[in-house]
């Protein structure tokens, strides 16, 4: 039994190294050939734990030939655009202008229904407000609507908008960040004189802190137990 144990945990280790290998993408964004991939390395990473009776190494073998085919595809595919095209396939305008290309529907095998669908999850009920509805690499829908159709914006109205830059993370759970303090030249000491301000008398007492591009601090305390 403890021989099982050790197998599944070196096996499940290498499947996650893998993994992050390949990249952080969601399964709704993988391309056909890392899906499959990310399908057989599962297969193949329980036939040993299931039989031990295979070498270690015999199931560790087909995982790291598909790892290095994986990425080996990815590195062409990000050279070469012309085996980009061939191996994750080129986006399709399926809407122009207002107006189905119904010979792309019929190309990608994207039927009307599952079209108006994608539309209607994207705030989009009426094809005629469209300008561009392009089917992605990743199967995902991209909708473009007509300029008289698009949200209005602050450069519409001509404007002038301050910088929003990302909040920087401070505190998670009771722990500092050390690195986000220094990106913002503060210190802890100045954090704790903030926090104090509050009521919170020890960093181990805040859930969550942030610092906006405006300096402003939002914290939120934990729960008393």
């Amino acid at each position: 039994m403890i021989l099982t144990i050790i197998r599944t945990l070196i096996l499940f280790a290498v499947v996650v190294v893998a993994l992050r290998l390949m990249g952080k993408r969601q399964i709704g964004q993988l391309q056909p050939y890392e899906l499959v991939i990310i399908i057989m390395l599962s297969e193949l990473a329980a036939i040993p734990m299931e039989n031990i009776g295979i070498p270690l190494f015999s199931g560790l073998l087909p995982i790291l030939t598909l790892l290095v085919a994986g990425v080996t595809l990815s590195y062409i595919s990000l050279k070469n655009v012309k085996a980009r095209g061939f191996i994750c396939g080129t986006p399709v305008v399926l809407i122009e202008g207002g107006r189905i290309i119904e010979k792309e529907l019929q190309r990608t095998r994207f039927n009307i229904n599952d079209l108006l669908e994608e539309l209607r999850s994207k705030n989009f009920p009426n094809i005629s407000d469209v300008e561009f509805a392009i089917l992605e690499t990743s199967g995902h829908l991209s909708v473009i609507p007509k300029s008289q159709k698009r949200p209005l914006v602050p450069q519409d109205l001509n404007l002038s908008t301050q910088y929003e830059g990302l909040p920087l993370t401070l505190v998670i759970d009771g722990q500092i960040m050390d690195k986000n303090l220094q990106k913002a030249r503060l210190d802890p000491g100045w954090l704790k004189s903030e926090l104090d301000k509050f009521g919170i008398k020890s960093f181990k007492d805040v859930l969550f802190a942030s610092l906006d591009t405006e300096g402003k601090l939002f914290y939120q305390a934990k729960a008393k137990t």
